[in-house]
């Protein structure tokens, strides 16, 4: 058994870094097994040495990034404590994930919550195609629309275009009535979903009329040359490799891509015709393309998806045995 004080400097931040009625604080405890005392700016930790010393590194870059202004969600409190168990090159500070800024408009910054999710918003920025793979929940489609809503703002890009394969979950849905907008418009709409999350559906709908949003089945753009432009493709395990191959050669000058998607949610007849899990021998170690991976740590979404994604693998990794 070990007892450790931390002095926090905190700058009256305490809501921002506890939460309400102290939420973050207990659930800090239940996850990691320490017993956490805080006192105006002086924390006290007791538990096992190696877990005190693991808690009190976190609640100290947690309580950075408060005093910064930053208020700590519950999800973020899971995240940083499941990226105790990462490699230890993924491995960062609480404080530093949170200092990175995407402007994604006039008055709306959108941030990373994770150490995965800044390092995939570096390579997105820094690569001309990035491709992002993980669990559900991770963030992969909404910093990939965040950068592009990035480019936008800063005039990097005239426009940016979403694509998504329209292939249906398990389930068939049938005859859909209507003109073949309103056919495809179900399959869209979580890439409308993350657009709402950031800017106002007034705004949305302004560009989108004026062609600097456009939303699209990935059938529809072959034949395609896209210049000056930020090209997404979502959920891009479900499409073969002859779409993938169509995807990426449609980029032109000035042009960048993301390709994001999840291997373990392949709805294709043949889940070894996936585009996205060829494109990881295909694509490896050319120049300009990178790679970024994304685990459970990353997860950020209800605290039960990360248990969820979890029981999952165990249960498939018991049935391969």
């Amino acid at each position: 058994m070990r007892t450790t004080t931390l002095d926090l400097d905190l700058n009256g931040r305490y809501a921002e870094l506890c939460g309400p009625a102290d939420a973050n604080l207990r659930l800090l405890e239940e996850l990691t097994g320490v017993r956490l005392v805080l006192r105006d700016d002086r924390a006290t930790l007791s538990g096992d040495a190696d877990v005190v010393a693991a808690a009190g590194n976190l609640l100290t870059h947690l309580a950075l990034a408060a005093a910064g202004g930053h208020t700590v969600t519950e999800a973020e409190v899971r995240a940083a404590v499941a990226n105790l168990e990462e490699p230890a090159h993924r491995r960062q500070g609480f404080d530093e994930v949170v200092g990175t800024d995407i402007p994604v408009g006039a008055r709306r910054i959108v941030k990373p919550r994770t150490a995965g999710q800044k390092s995939l918003i570096e390579a997105l920025f820094a690569h001309d195609i990035t491709l992002a793979i993980g669990p559900a929940g991770t963030g992969k489609t909404f910093l990939s629309v965040a950068t592009g809503l990035s480019y936008l703002h800063r005039g990097t890009v005239s426009r940016l275009v979403l694509a998504r394969p329209a292939v249906e979950a398990g389930e068939s849905l049938g005859y859909l009535p209507g003109a073949p907008e309103e056919k495809i418009a179900p399959y869209l709409r979580p890439l409308y979903d993350a657009l709402y999350a950031m800017l106002k559906g007034e705004r949305i709908h302004n560009l989108v009329e004026h062609g600097v949003i456009e939303i699209v089945p990935l059938a529809y753009m072959r034949g395609r040359t896209l210049d000056n432009a930020y090209v997404i493709l979502d959920e891009a395990q479900n499409c073969t490799q002859n779409q993938m191959k169509m995807f990426l050669t449609r980029l032109g000058q000035n042009s960048r891509a993301a390709v994001v998607g999840d291997i373990t949610q392949i709805d294709l007849p043949d889940p070894a015709a996936s585009g996205l899990v060829l494109a990881q021998k295909t694509l490896a170690g050319i120049e300009g393309i990178a790679f970024v991976y994304l685990t459970k740590a990353d997860i950020v979404r209800h605290g039960l998806v990360a248990r969820i994604v979890e029981a999952y693998e165990r249960f498939e990794k018991e049935s391969k045995e």
